[in-house]
């Protein structure tokens, strides 16, 4: 019966020249758009609700539906181009052209397809525990960039009309050229392998690359670049290549230690430094922290300085205790006591070489928190403590000299009547 009726209509539009194959292209038209609504509207409206019911609300699916999404785009693309052959009156070239080009619409699909199923794969993959150590992005970067490739070369060959084969085969000779396009792409491709292999570079990763501008956390890792967003919130793109010719420093194994360092000098007034008498000696002794260390270090001076006397009885020949050397010990013996301070690290309290700006007493310690916001908070708490205590055993920072005591003595001299 719809035969008969396409007759009838074909005697109907007679007089008018081409009016029914364009009747019939329009309604092969129709039929794919038709196609296209019944799959995207009702199916895939379908399949999302079934995902989402047996999944649960947690469940993303929208990677997966974007695959089958992009696959639907084919199903018009079919219908054109099985109908084409019904439509009369066409020329046999025109026909082929339109077959060629839903041919190649029809690759063009499955590759971009095959895409958003890679990226699907590598969404799953990130959620494993162990995937921030092992990234396989740029290997599936690689992938896709492989299955673009012979997806434009299938293209090409449908459209001129020859074997993917033969043309594969005519490009050998352009392999050289394709080195050298390609070059960037292999050299990111052997740096990825490395990075992933040794892991030198993890997401979430803090690293510190002045040559590229970068000091913050790895954010992506991708075939041809490492994202890394830095502490002022902007983002520096790294080429993946760089990471394995220059040098730049992970902050991993301090937080994997638990423990940051801190090193720093306080620079002391060497004028200051002079030994302790027993008025000094009697103000010290009212400080918990040096109760062990003062009655050691003074039976100890007594025993030396009682077989030193016998020879050399003169006061300059005795031993006696220092103001920095006690303040170097009650340091030592602060930061034993602090909670703040990693005590299974190295802690050292040292006097450096001095200097023209004065004698550095170093720091060297590791707090027991390597979150940004406490180790300042641990390391300015236990300098401002430290300052503030060098006046108790008459210590005194050196400090650049300026204009401050000579206005201030100025100023009382104007006042004076």
């Amino acid at each position: 019966m719809g035969i008969r009726w396409l007759d009838q209509l074909e005697n109907m539009l007679a007089p008018y020249p081409m009016a029914y194959p364009a009747v019939v292209l329009a309604a092969l038209l129709l039929v794919a758009w038709l196609a296209n609504f019944v799959t995207k509207r009702v199916l895939l409206r379908g399949l999302r609700s079934m995902i989402e019911r047996f999944s649960g609300p947690n469940h993303n699916a929208r990677q997966p539906l974007r695959v089958i999404a992009r696959l639907s785009n084919i199903v018009p693309s079919v219908v054109l181009a099985a109908g084409l052959s019904i439509v009369p009156e066409l020329p046999p070239g025109l026909v082929h052209g339109l077959k060629a080009l839903c041919h190649a619409w029809t690759v063009l699909t499955i590759a971009m397809a095959v895409s958003h199923a890679l990226d699907a794969f590598n969404d799953f993959y990130e959620r494993r525990a162990d995937a921030r150590n092992k990234p396989i992005k740029g290997y599936l970067q690689v992938v896709k960039i492989v299955v673009f490739v012979f997806a434009g070369l299938s293209i090409v060959a449908i459209l001129v009309g020859v074997e993917l084969l033969h043309l594969v085969t005519g490009l050998g000779a352009a392999t050289a050229v394709f080195m050298l396009i390609f070059q960037d792409t292999i050299l990111s491709l052997v740096a990825s392998v490395q990075i992933s292999g040794d892991g030198r570079v993890r997401i979430g990763d803090w690293i510190e690359m002045p040559s590229q501008n970068a000091d913050g956390d790895v954010i992506d890792i991708a075939l041809h670049t490492v994202t890394v967003q830095n502490w002022d919130k902007t983002v520096t793109t790294i080429p993946t290549k760089k990471l394995v010719t220059e040098s730049f420093k992970n902050w991993r194994g301090m937080q994997e230690a638990g423990g940051r360092r801190i090193k720093r000098s306080i620079y002391l007034d060497q004028h200051s430094v002079r030994f302790l008498d027993g008025a000094g000696l009697e103000r010290l002794g009212q400080i918990a922290l040096l109760d062990d260390y003062l009655a050691g270090k003074q039976q100890e001076l007594q025993q030396w300085n009682a077989q030193v006397a016998q020879a050399h009885p003169e006061p300059v020949n005795a031993r006696r205790l220092t103001n920095l050397g006690t303040f170097r010990a009650y340091v030592e013996l602060y930061l034993r006591h602090n909670p703040g301070i990693h005590q299974d690290m190295t802690l050292l309290v040292r006097q450096m070489a001095p200097t023209p700006q004065g004698l550095p007493l170093e720091i060297y310690c590791f707090t027991s928190s390597t979150a940004w916001a406490k180790y300042e908070a641990i390391q300015s708490d236990m300098f401002d403590h430290l300052l503030a205590m060098l006046p108790e055993f008459g210590l005194h920072v050196f400090q650049e000299s300026s204009d401050a005591m000579l206005m201030t003595a100025r100023d009382q001299r104007d006042r004076q009547p």
